[in-house]
């Protein structure tokens, strides 16, 4: 089973930028996709970002693209998530997640579903304030 924890939230001015981290264990991570989502009170789990286990395809949400990046680093186990020009409506709490090992690939049309992913962090609060 593999084990993913978000760090990195934090309160932030509009316009301003923050970098969340996902660090994994518990299975080789150079075989893990990976995606974030996020949640706000009373509002479903919505897709952000991904990105595939080799690192060449990533996938965001229309509303984050061209201000987050998602990237990973094999070394060290981790996927970041950098974003920039963040505005108030990102505010929500931030979640990594794996997909299923059942799931052949990430593609524009699955990677946007929370039921594909199974392992799930206990997410890191962001906040932008305007």
């Amino acid at each position: 089973q593999v084990q993913v924890a978000e760090s990195g939230g934090g309160l932030v001015q509009a316009g301003g930028s923050l970098r969340l981290s996902c660090a994994a264990s518990g299975q080789p991570f150079t075989i893990l996709s990976m995606g974030w989502f996020r949640q706000v009170p009373g509002k479903e789990r919505e897709f952000v970002a991904a990105i595939s286990w080799s690192g060449a395809d990533t996938f965001y949400a229309d509303s984050v693209k061209g201000r987050f990046i998602v990237s990973r680093d094999k070394s060290s186990n981790t996927e970041y998530l950098q974003m920039n020009n963040l505005k108030p409506e990102a505010t929500a709490v931030y979640y990594c997640a794996v997909p299923s090992p059942y799931v052949p690939a990430l593609t524009s049309s699955n990677v946007r579903s929370w039921a594909l992913y199974v392992s799930w962090g206990q997410g890191t609060q962001v906040t932008v304030s305007s």
